[in-house]
């Protein structure tokens, strides 16, 4: 027979109250109950009944995520974060992966597809901020990365520009002066690049150095083969940079590939830097120097953020800084260092 929501009480050794509390992801539970509430669900085979669940709290128990590619490790690892995230608090996570694509990040906004859902998390690549600030009625929102975002959407993510910043000055510190920055996309500095980047050219005007565009190669993405291309291209300038500061490990693997096959040493001709800490990077050759941020704490920033929002519960503080650290390895300092 199939076990009912008493049944799980009765062999968690609570009410059905606090089962149905833990179901509907109550945050105020103790890890003891929680764990023997999970137990008891796990031995007995419960599925909830959703379609009384909607009926009684007008919840369906799904979110989305919106991501613009499930390929890059860095994304991968947030999205398995925000499931585990969501899957304590009761719900049940749908992935889009948007591409990067303007037309899809406007149709997530606005809660446009097929799949009704109780909230989105939104990290957008494309989207302006009035593109978000027009649709933040279609659906409870909170956005993610690094972004300009309008007043009052709650926002979890980096001060990247403070990030880049301190990036740009630990090339500086290491006496590089021709520093170059691979990342840029368009002619217009937004979304992730333009944070970014503006960051390391508060860093190079600070240290007196100007801002050159050739040592700005354009990418279509945040890719290896991107980094490639935008490497070489810096390898054929008449004066070559000494240091690159790369908008994502990918970028950076794919500019260190290039300077291997042309003989160019690292970090003693050029040094090198990425962003993201993705697993790749300790592995690299050398071992690559990147900006790490707490992802974990994202996540579970973000779920919170969007759940508060569903139960129509206040958010003190709409915008999350985490914390971020320079990780030094060997393409910055070098092995003796």
């Amino acid at each position: 027979m199939k076990a009912r929501l008493v049944d799980v009480a009765r062999e968690a050794g609570v009410s059905p109250k606090t089962v149905s509390n833990y179901l509907n992801g109550y945050p105020f539970m103790s890890e003891r109950t929680t764990e023997r509430v999970r137990a008891a669900i796990d031995k007995l085979d419960y599925v909830p009944n959703q379609s009384a669940r909607t009926l009684r709290t007008g919840k369906i128990g799904i979110i989305g995520v919106a991501l613009p590619n499930l390929q890059a490790p860095y994304f991968g690892e947030l999205a398995a974060l925000l499931t585990e995230a969501a899957e304590q608090r009761g719900y049940t996570l749908l992935i889009d992966q948007t591409g990067g694509d303007l037309d899809r990040e406007l149709r997530a906004v606005r809660g446009i597809g097929p799949q009704a859902l109780d909230g989105l998390i939104l990290s957008p690549l494309k989207l302006a901020a009035e593109d978000v600030s027009a649709a933040r009625d279609a659906q409870p929102l909170v956005v993610l990365g690094e972004w300009t975002h309008p007043a009052g959407v709650p926002y979890v993510g980096v001060d990247n520009v403070a990030a880049a910043r301190a990036a740009t000055q630990h090339l500086l510190s290491l006496d590089r002066r021709r520093i170059a920055a691979i990342g840029t996309i368009s002619d217009t500095p937004r979304g992730t690049w333009g944070v970014r980047i503006t960051g390391y050219r508060d860093a190079l005007t600070t240290a007196g150095l100007a801002t050159d565009e050739r040592l700005e190669p354009r990418v279509a993405n945040f890719h290896f083969d991107q980094g490639a291309s935008a490497m070489s291209r810096l390898l054929d300038l008449p004066e070559r940079p000494d240091a690159v500061f790369c908008f994502s490990d990918m970028l950076a693997i794919g500019a260190l590939s290039v300077l291997h096959r042309q003989g160019v040493r690292v970090p003693d001709d050029v040094a090198v830097m990425g962003w993201d800490d993705i697993t790749q990077a300790q592995y690299a050759w050398p071992p690559l120097t990147s900006v790490r941020a707490q992802t974990d704490v994202v996540a579970r920033t973000a779920v919170d953020y969007l759940l508060r929002q569903i139960d129509d519960q206040p958010i003190e503080q709409t915008d999350q800084y985490v914390d971020f650290e320079i990780v030094v390895r060997d393409s910055t300092i070098g092995r003796a260092a």
